[in-house]
């Protein structure tokens, strides 16, 4: 049971730090369009978007890996694609005017799956 707990937290924690640091490599190269998102206006542009989605399928699968090789069991790494899509929602809500319908659908749809493919990537 501890190591589920901490596989869930580490897998959660390593989502997190790496969407942080790609978002920040994102940013780098979108000057312009982050600069506007901050100021409340719309973040629409394909290419950083289209970046985004690949990077949340990244650390998605990298989350699920860390908590099945720390927690060993399946259960755990839905627990964190539970949690992580719980995350996205209250994220993705609060920037829902922001960017695209479709890109939220998405980025939302594949959270859970993702994460838990992840998790079986690792189980061998």
């Amino acid at each position: 049971m501890i190591r589920s707990v901490f596989g869930v937290v580490a897998g959660y924690i390593f989502w997190t730090a790496l969407w942080l640091a790609g978002n920040f490599g994102i940013a780098a190269l979108y000057l312009d369009e982050v600069d506007t998102f901050n100021e409340g206006g719309n973040f629409d542009a394909p290419a950083p978007l289209a970046i985004a989605l690949v990077l949340s399928v990244i650390c998605s699968i990298a989350a699920g890996m860390s908590t099945r090789s720390i927690a060993r069991n399946a259960g755990a790494v839905k627990v964190l694609a539970l949690l992580l899509l719980l995350t996205g929602i209250g994220v993705q809500s609060s920037v829902w005017n922001q960017m695209p319908l479709v890109y939220h659908i998405v980025f939302l749809a594949l959270l859970f799956p993702v994460t838990v493919a992840g998790g079986k990537l690792k189980q061998g």
